[in-house]
């Protein structure tokens, strides 16, 4: 099913600094299938379910320090994505357990850093920040995982 994930969205490209306002996401699957304002988008996609986010909505983070001590691998992987970030660096995952864990949730394992940006046909991986810069969602590929409620 096709999402709307509406929200002001801000970071499309590396360098942007406005925000897009009375903007969304479109996200079919694993991917994006559009940016633009949320009016255009629901012309576009008028069954896909809409998801109103609070804060400012960009592309996930790319975690670039060690995983978050947790008491278990997945609770690790867990920390990073309640930080809005939905890849790690490869030479953080230091064991076969932790970097299991970060394949079942779809993180993405990189070589090294790049820049965080949406664009159509990319991977789906969001993030919705508050104005104080805490993250109140997270989508992997897709998926919701993370919600503040």
């Amino acid at each position: 099913m096709l999402t709307l994930h509406a929200a002001p969205v801000v970071r499309v490209a590396p360098g942007d600094a406005a925000p897009l306002h009375d903007a969304a996401v479109a996200v079919d699957g694993d991917r994006i299938a559009a940016i633009g304002p949320l009016v255009e988008l629901r012309e576009t996609y008028p069954r896909a379910r809409v998801r109103e986010w609070p804060g400012e909505l960009g592309p996930a983070l790319v975690h670039e320090g060690p995983v978050p001590d947790a008491p278990s691998p997945r609770e690790r992987i867990h920390a990073l994505l309640r930080r809005g970030a939905t890849a790690v660096l490869a030479h953080h995952l230091g064991d076969a357990e932790l970097r299991a864990a970060a394949h079942r949730g779809g993180i993405a394992v990189l070589d090294r850093p790049r820049p965080p940006a949406l664009a159509p046909a990319g991977r789906a991986d969001l993030a919705v920040f508050d104005a104080d810069g805490a993250c109140l969602a997270t989508v992997v590929a897709g998926r919701l995982v993370h919600r503040r409620r």
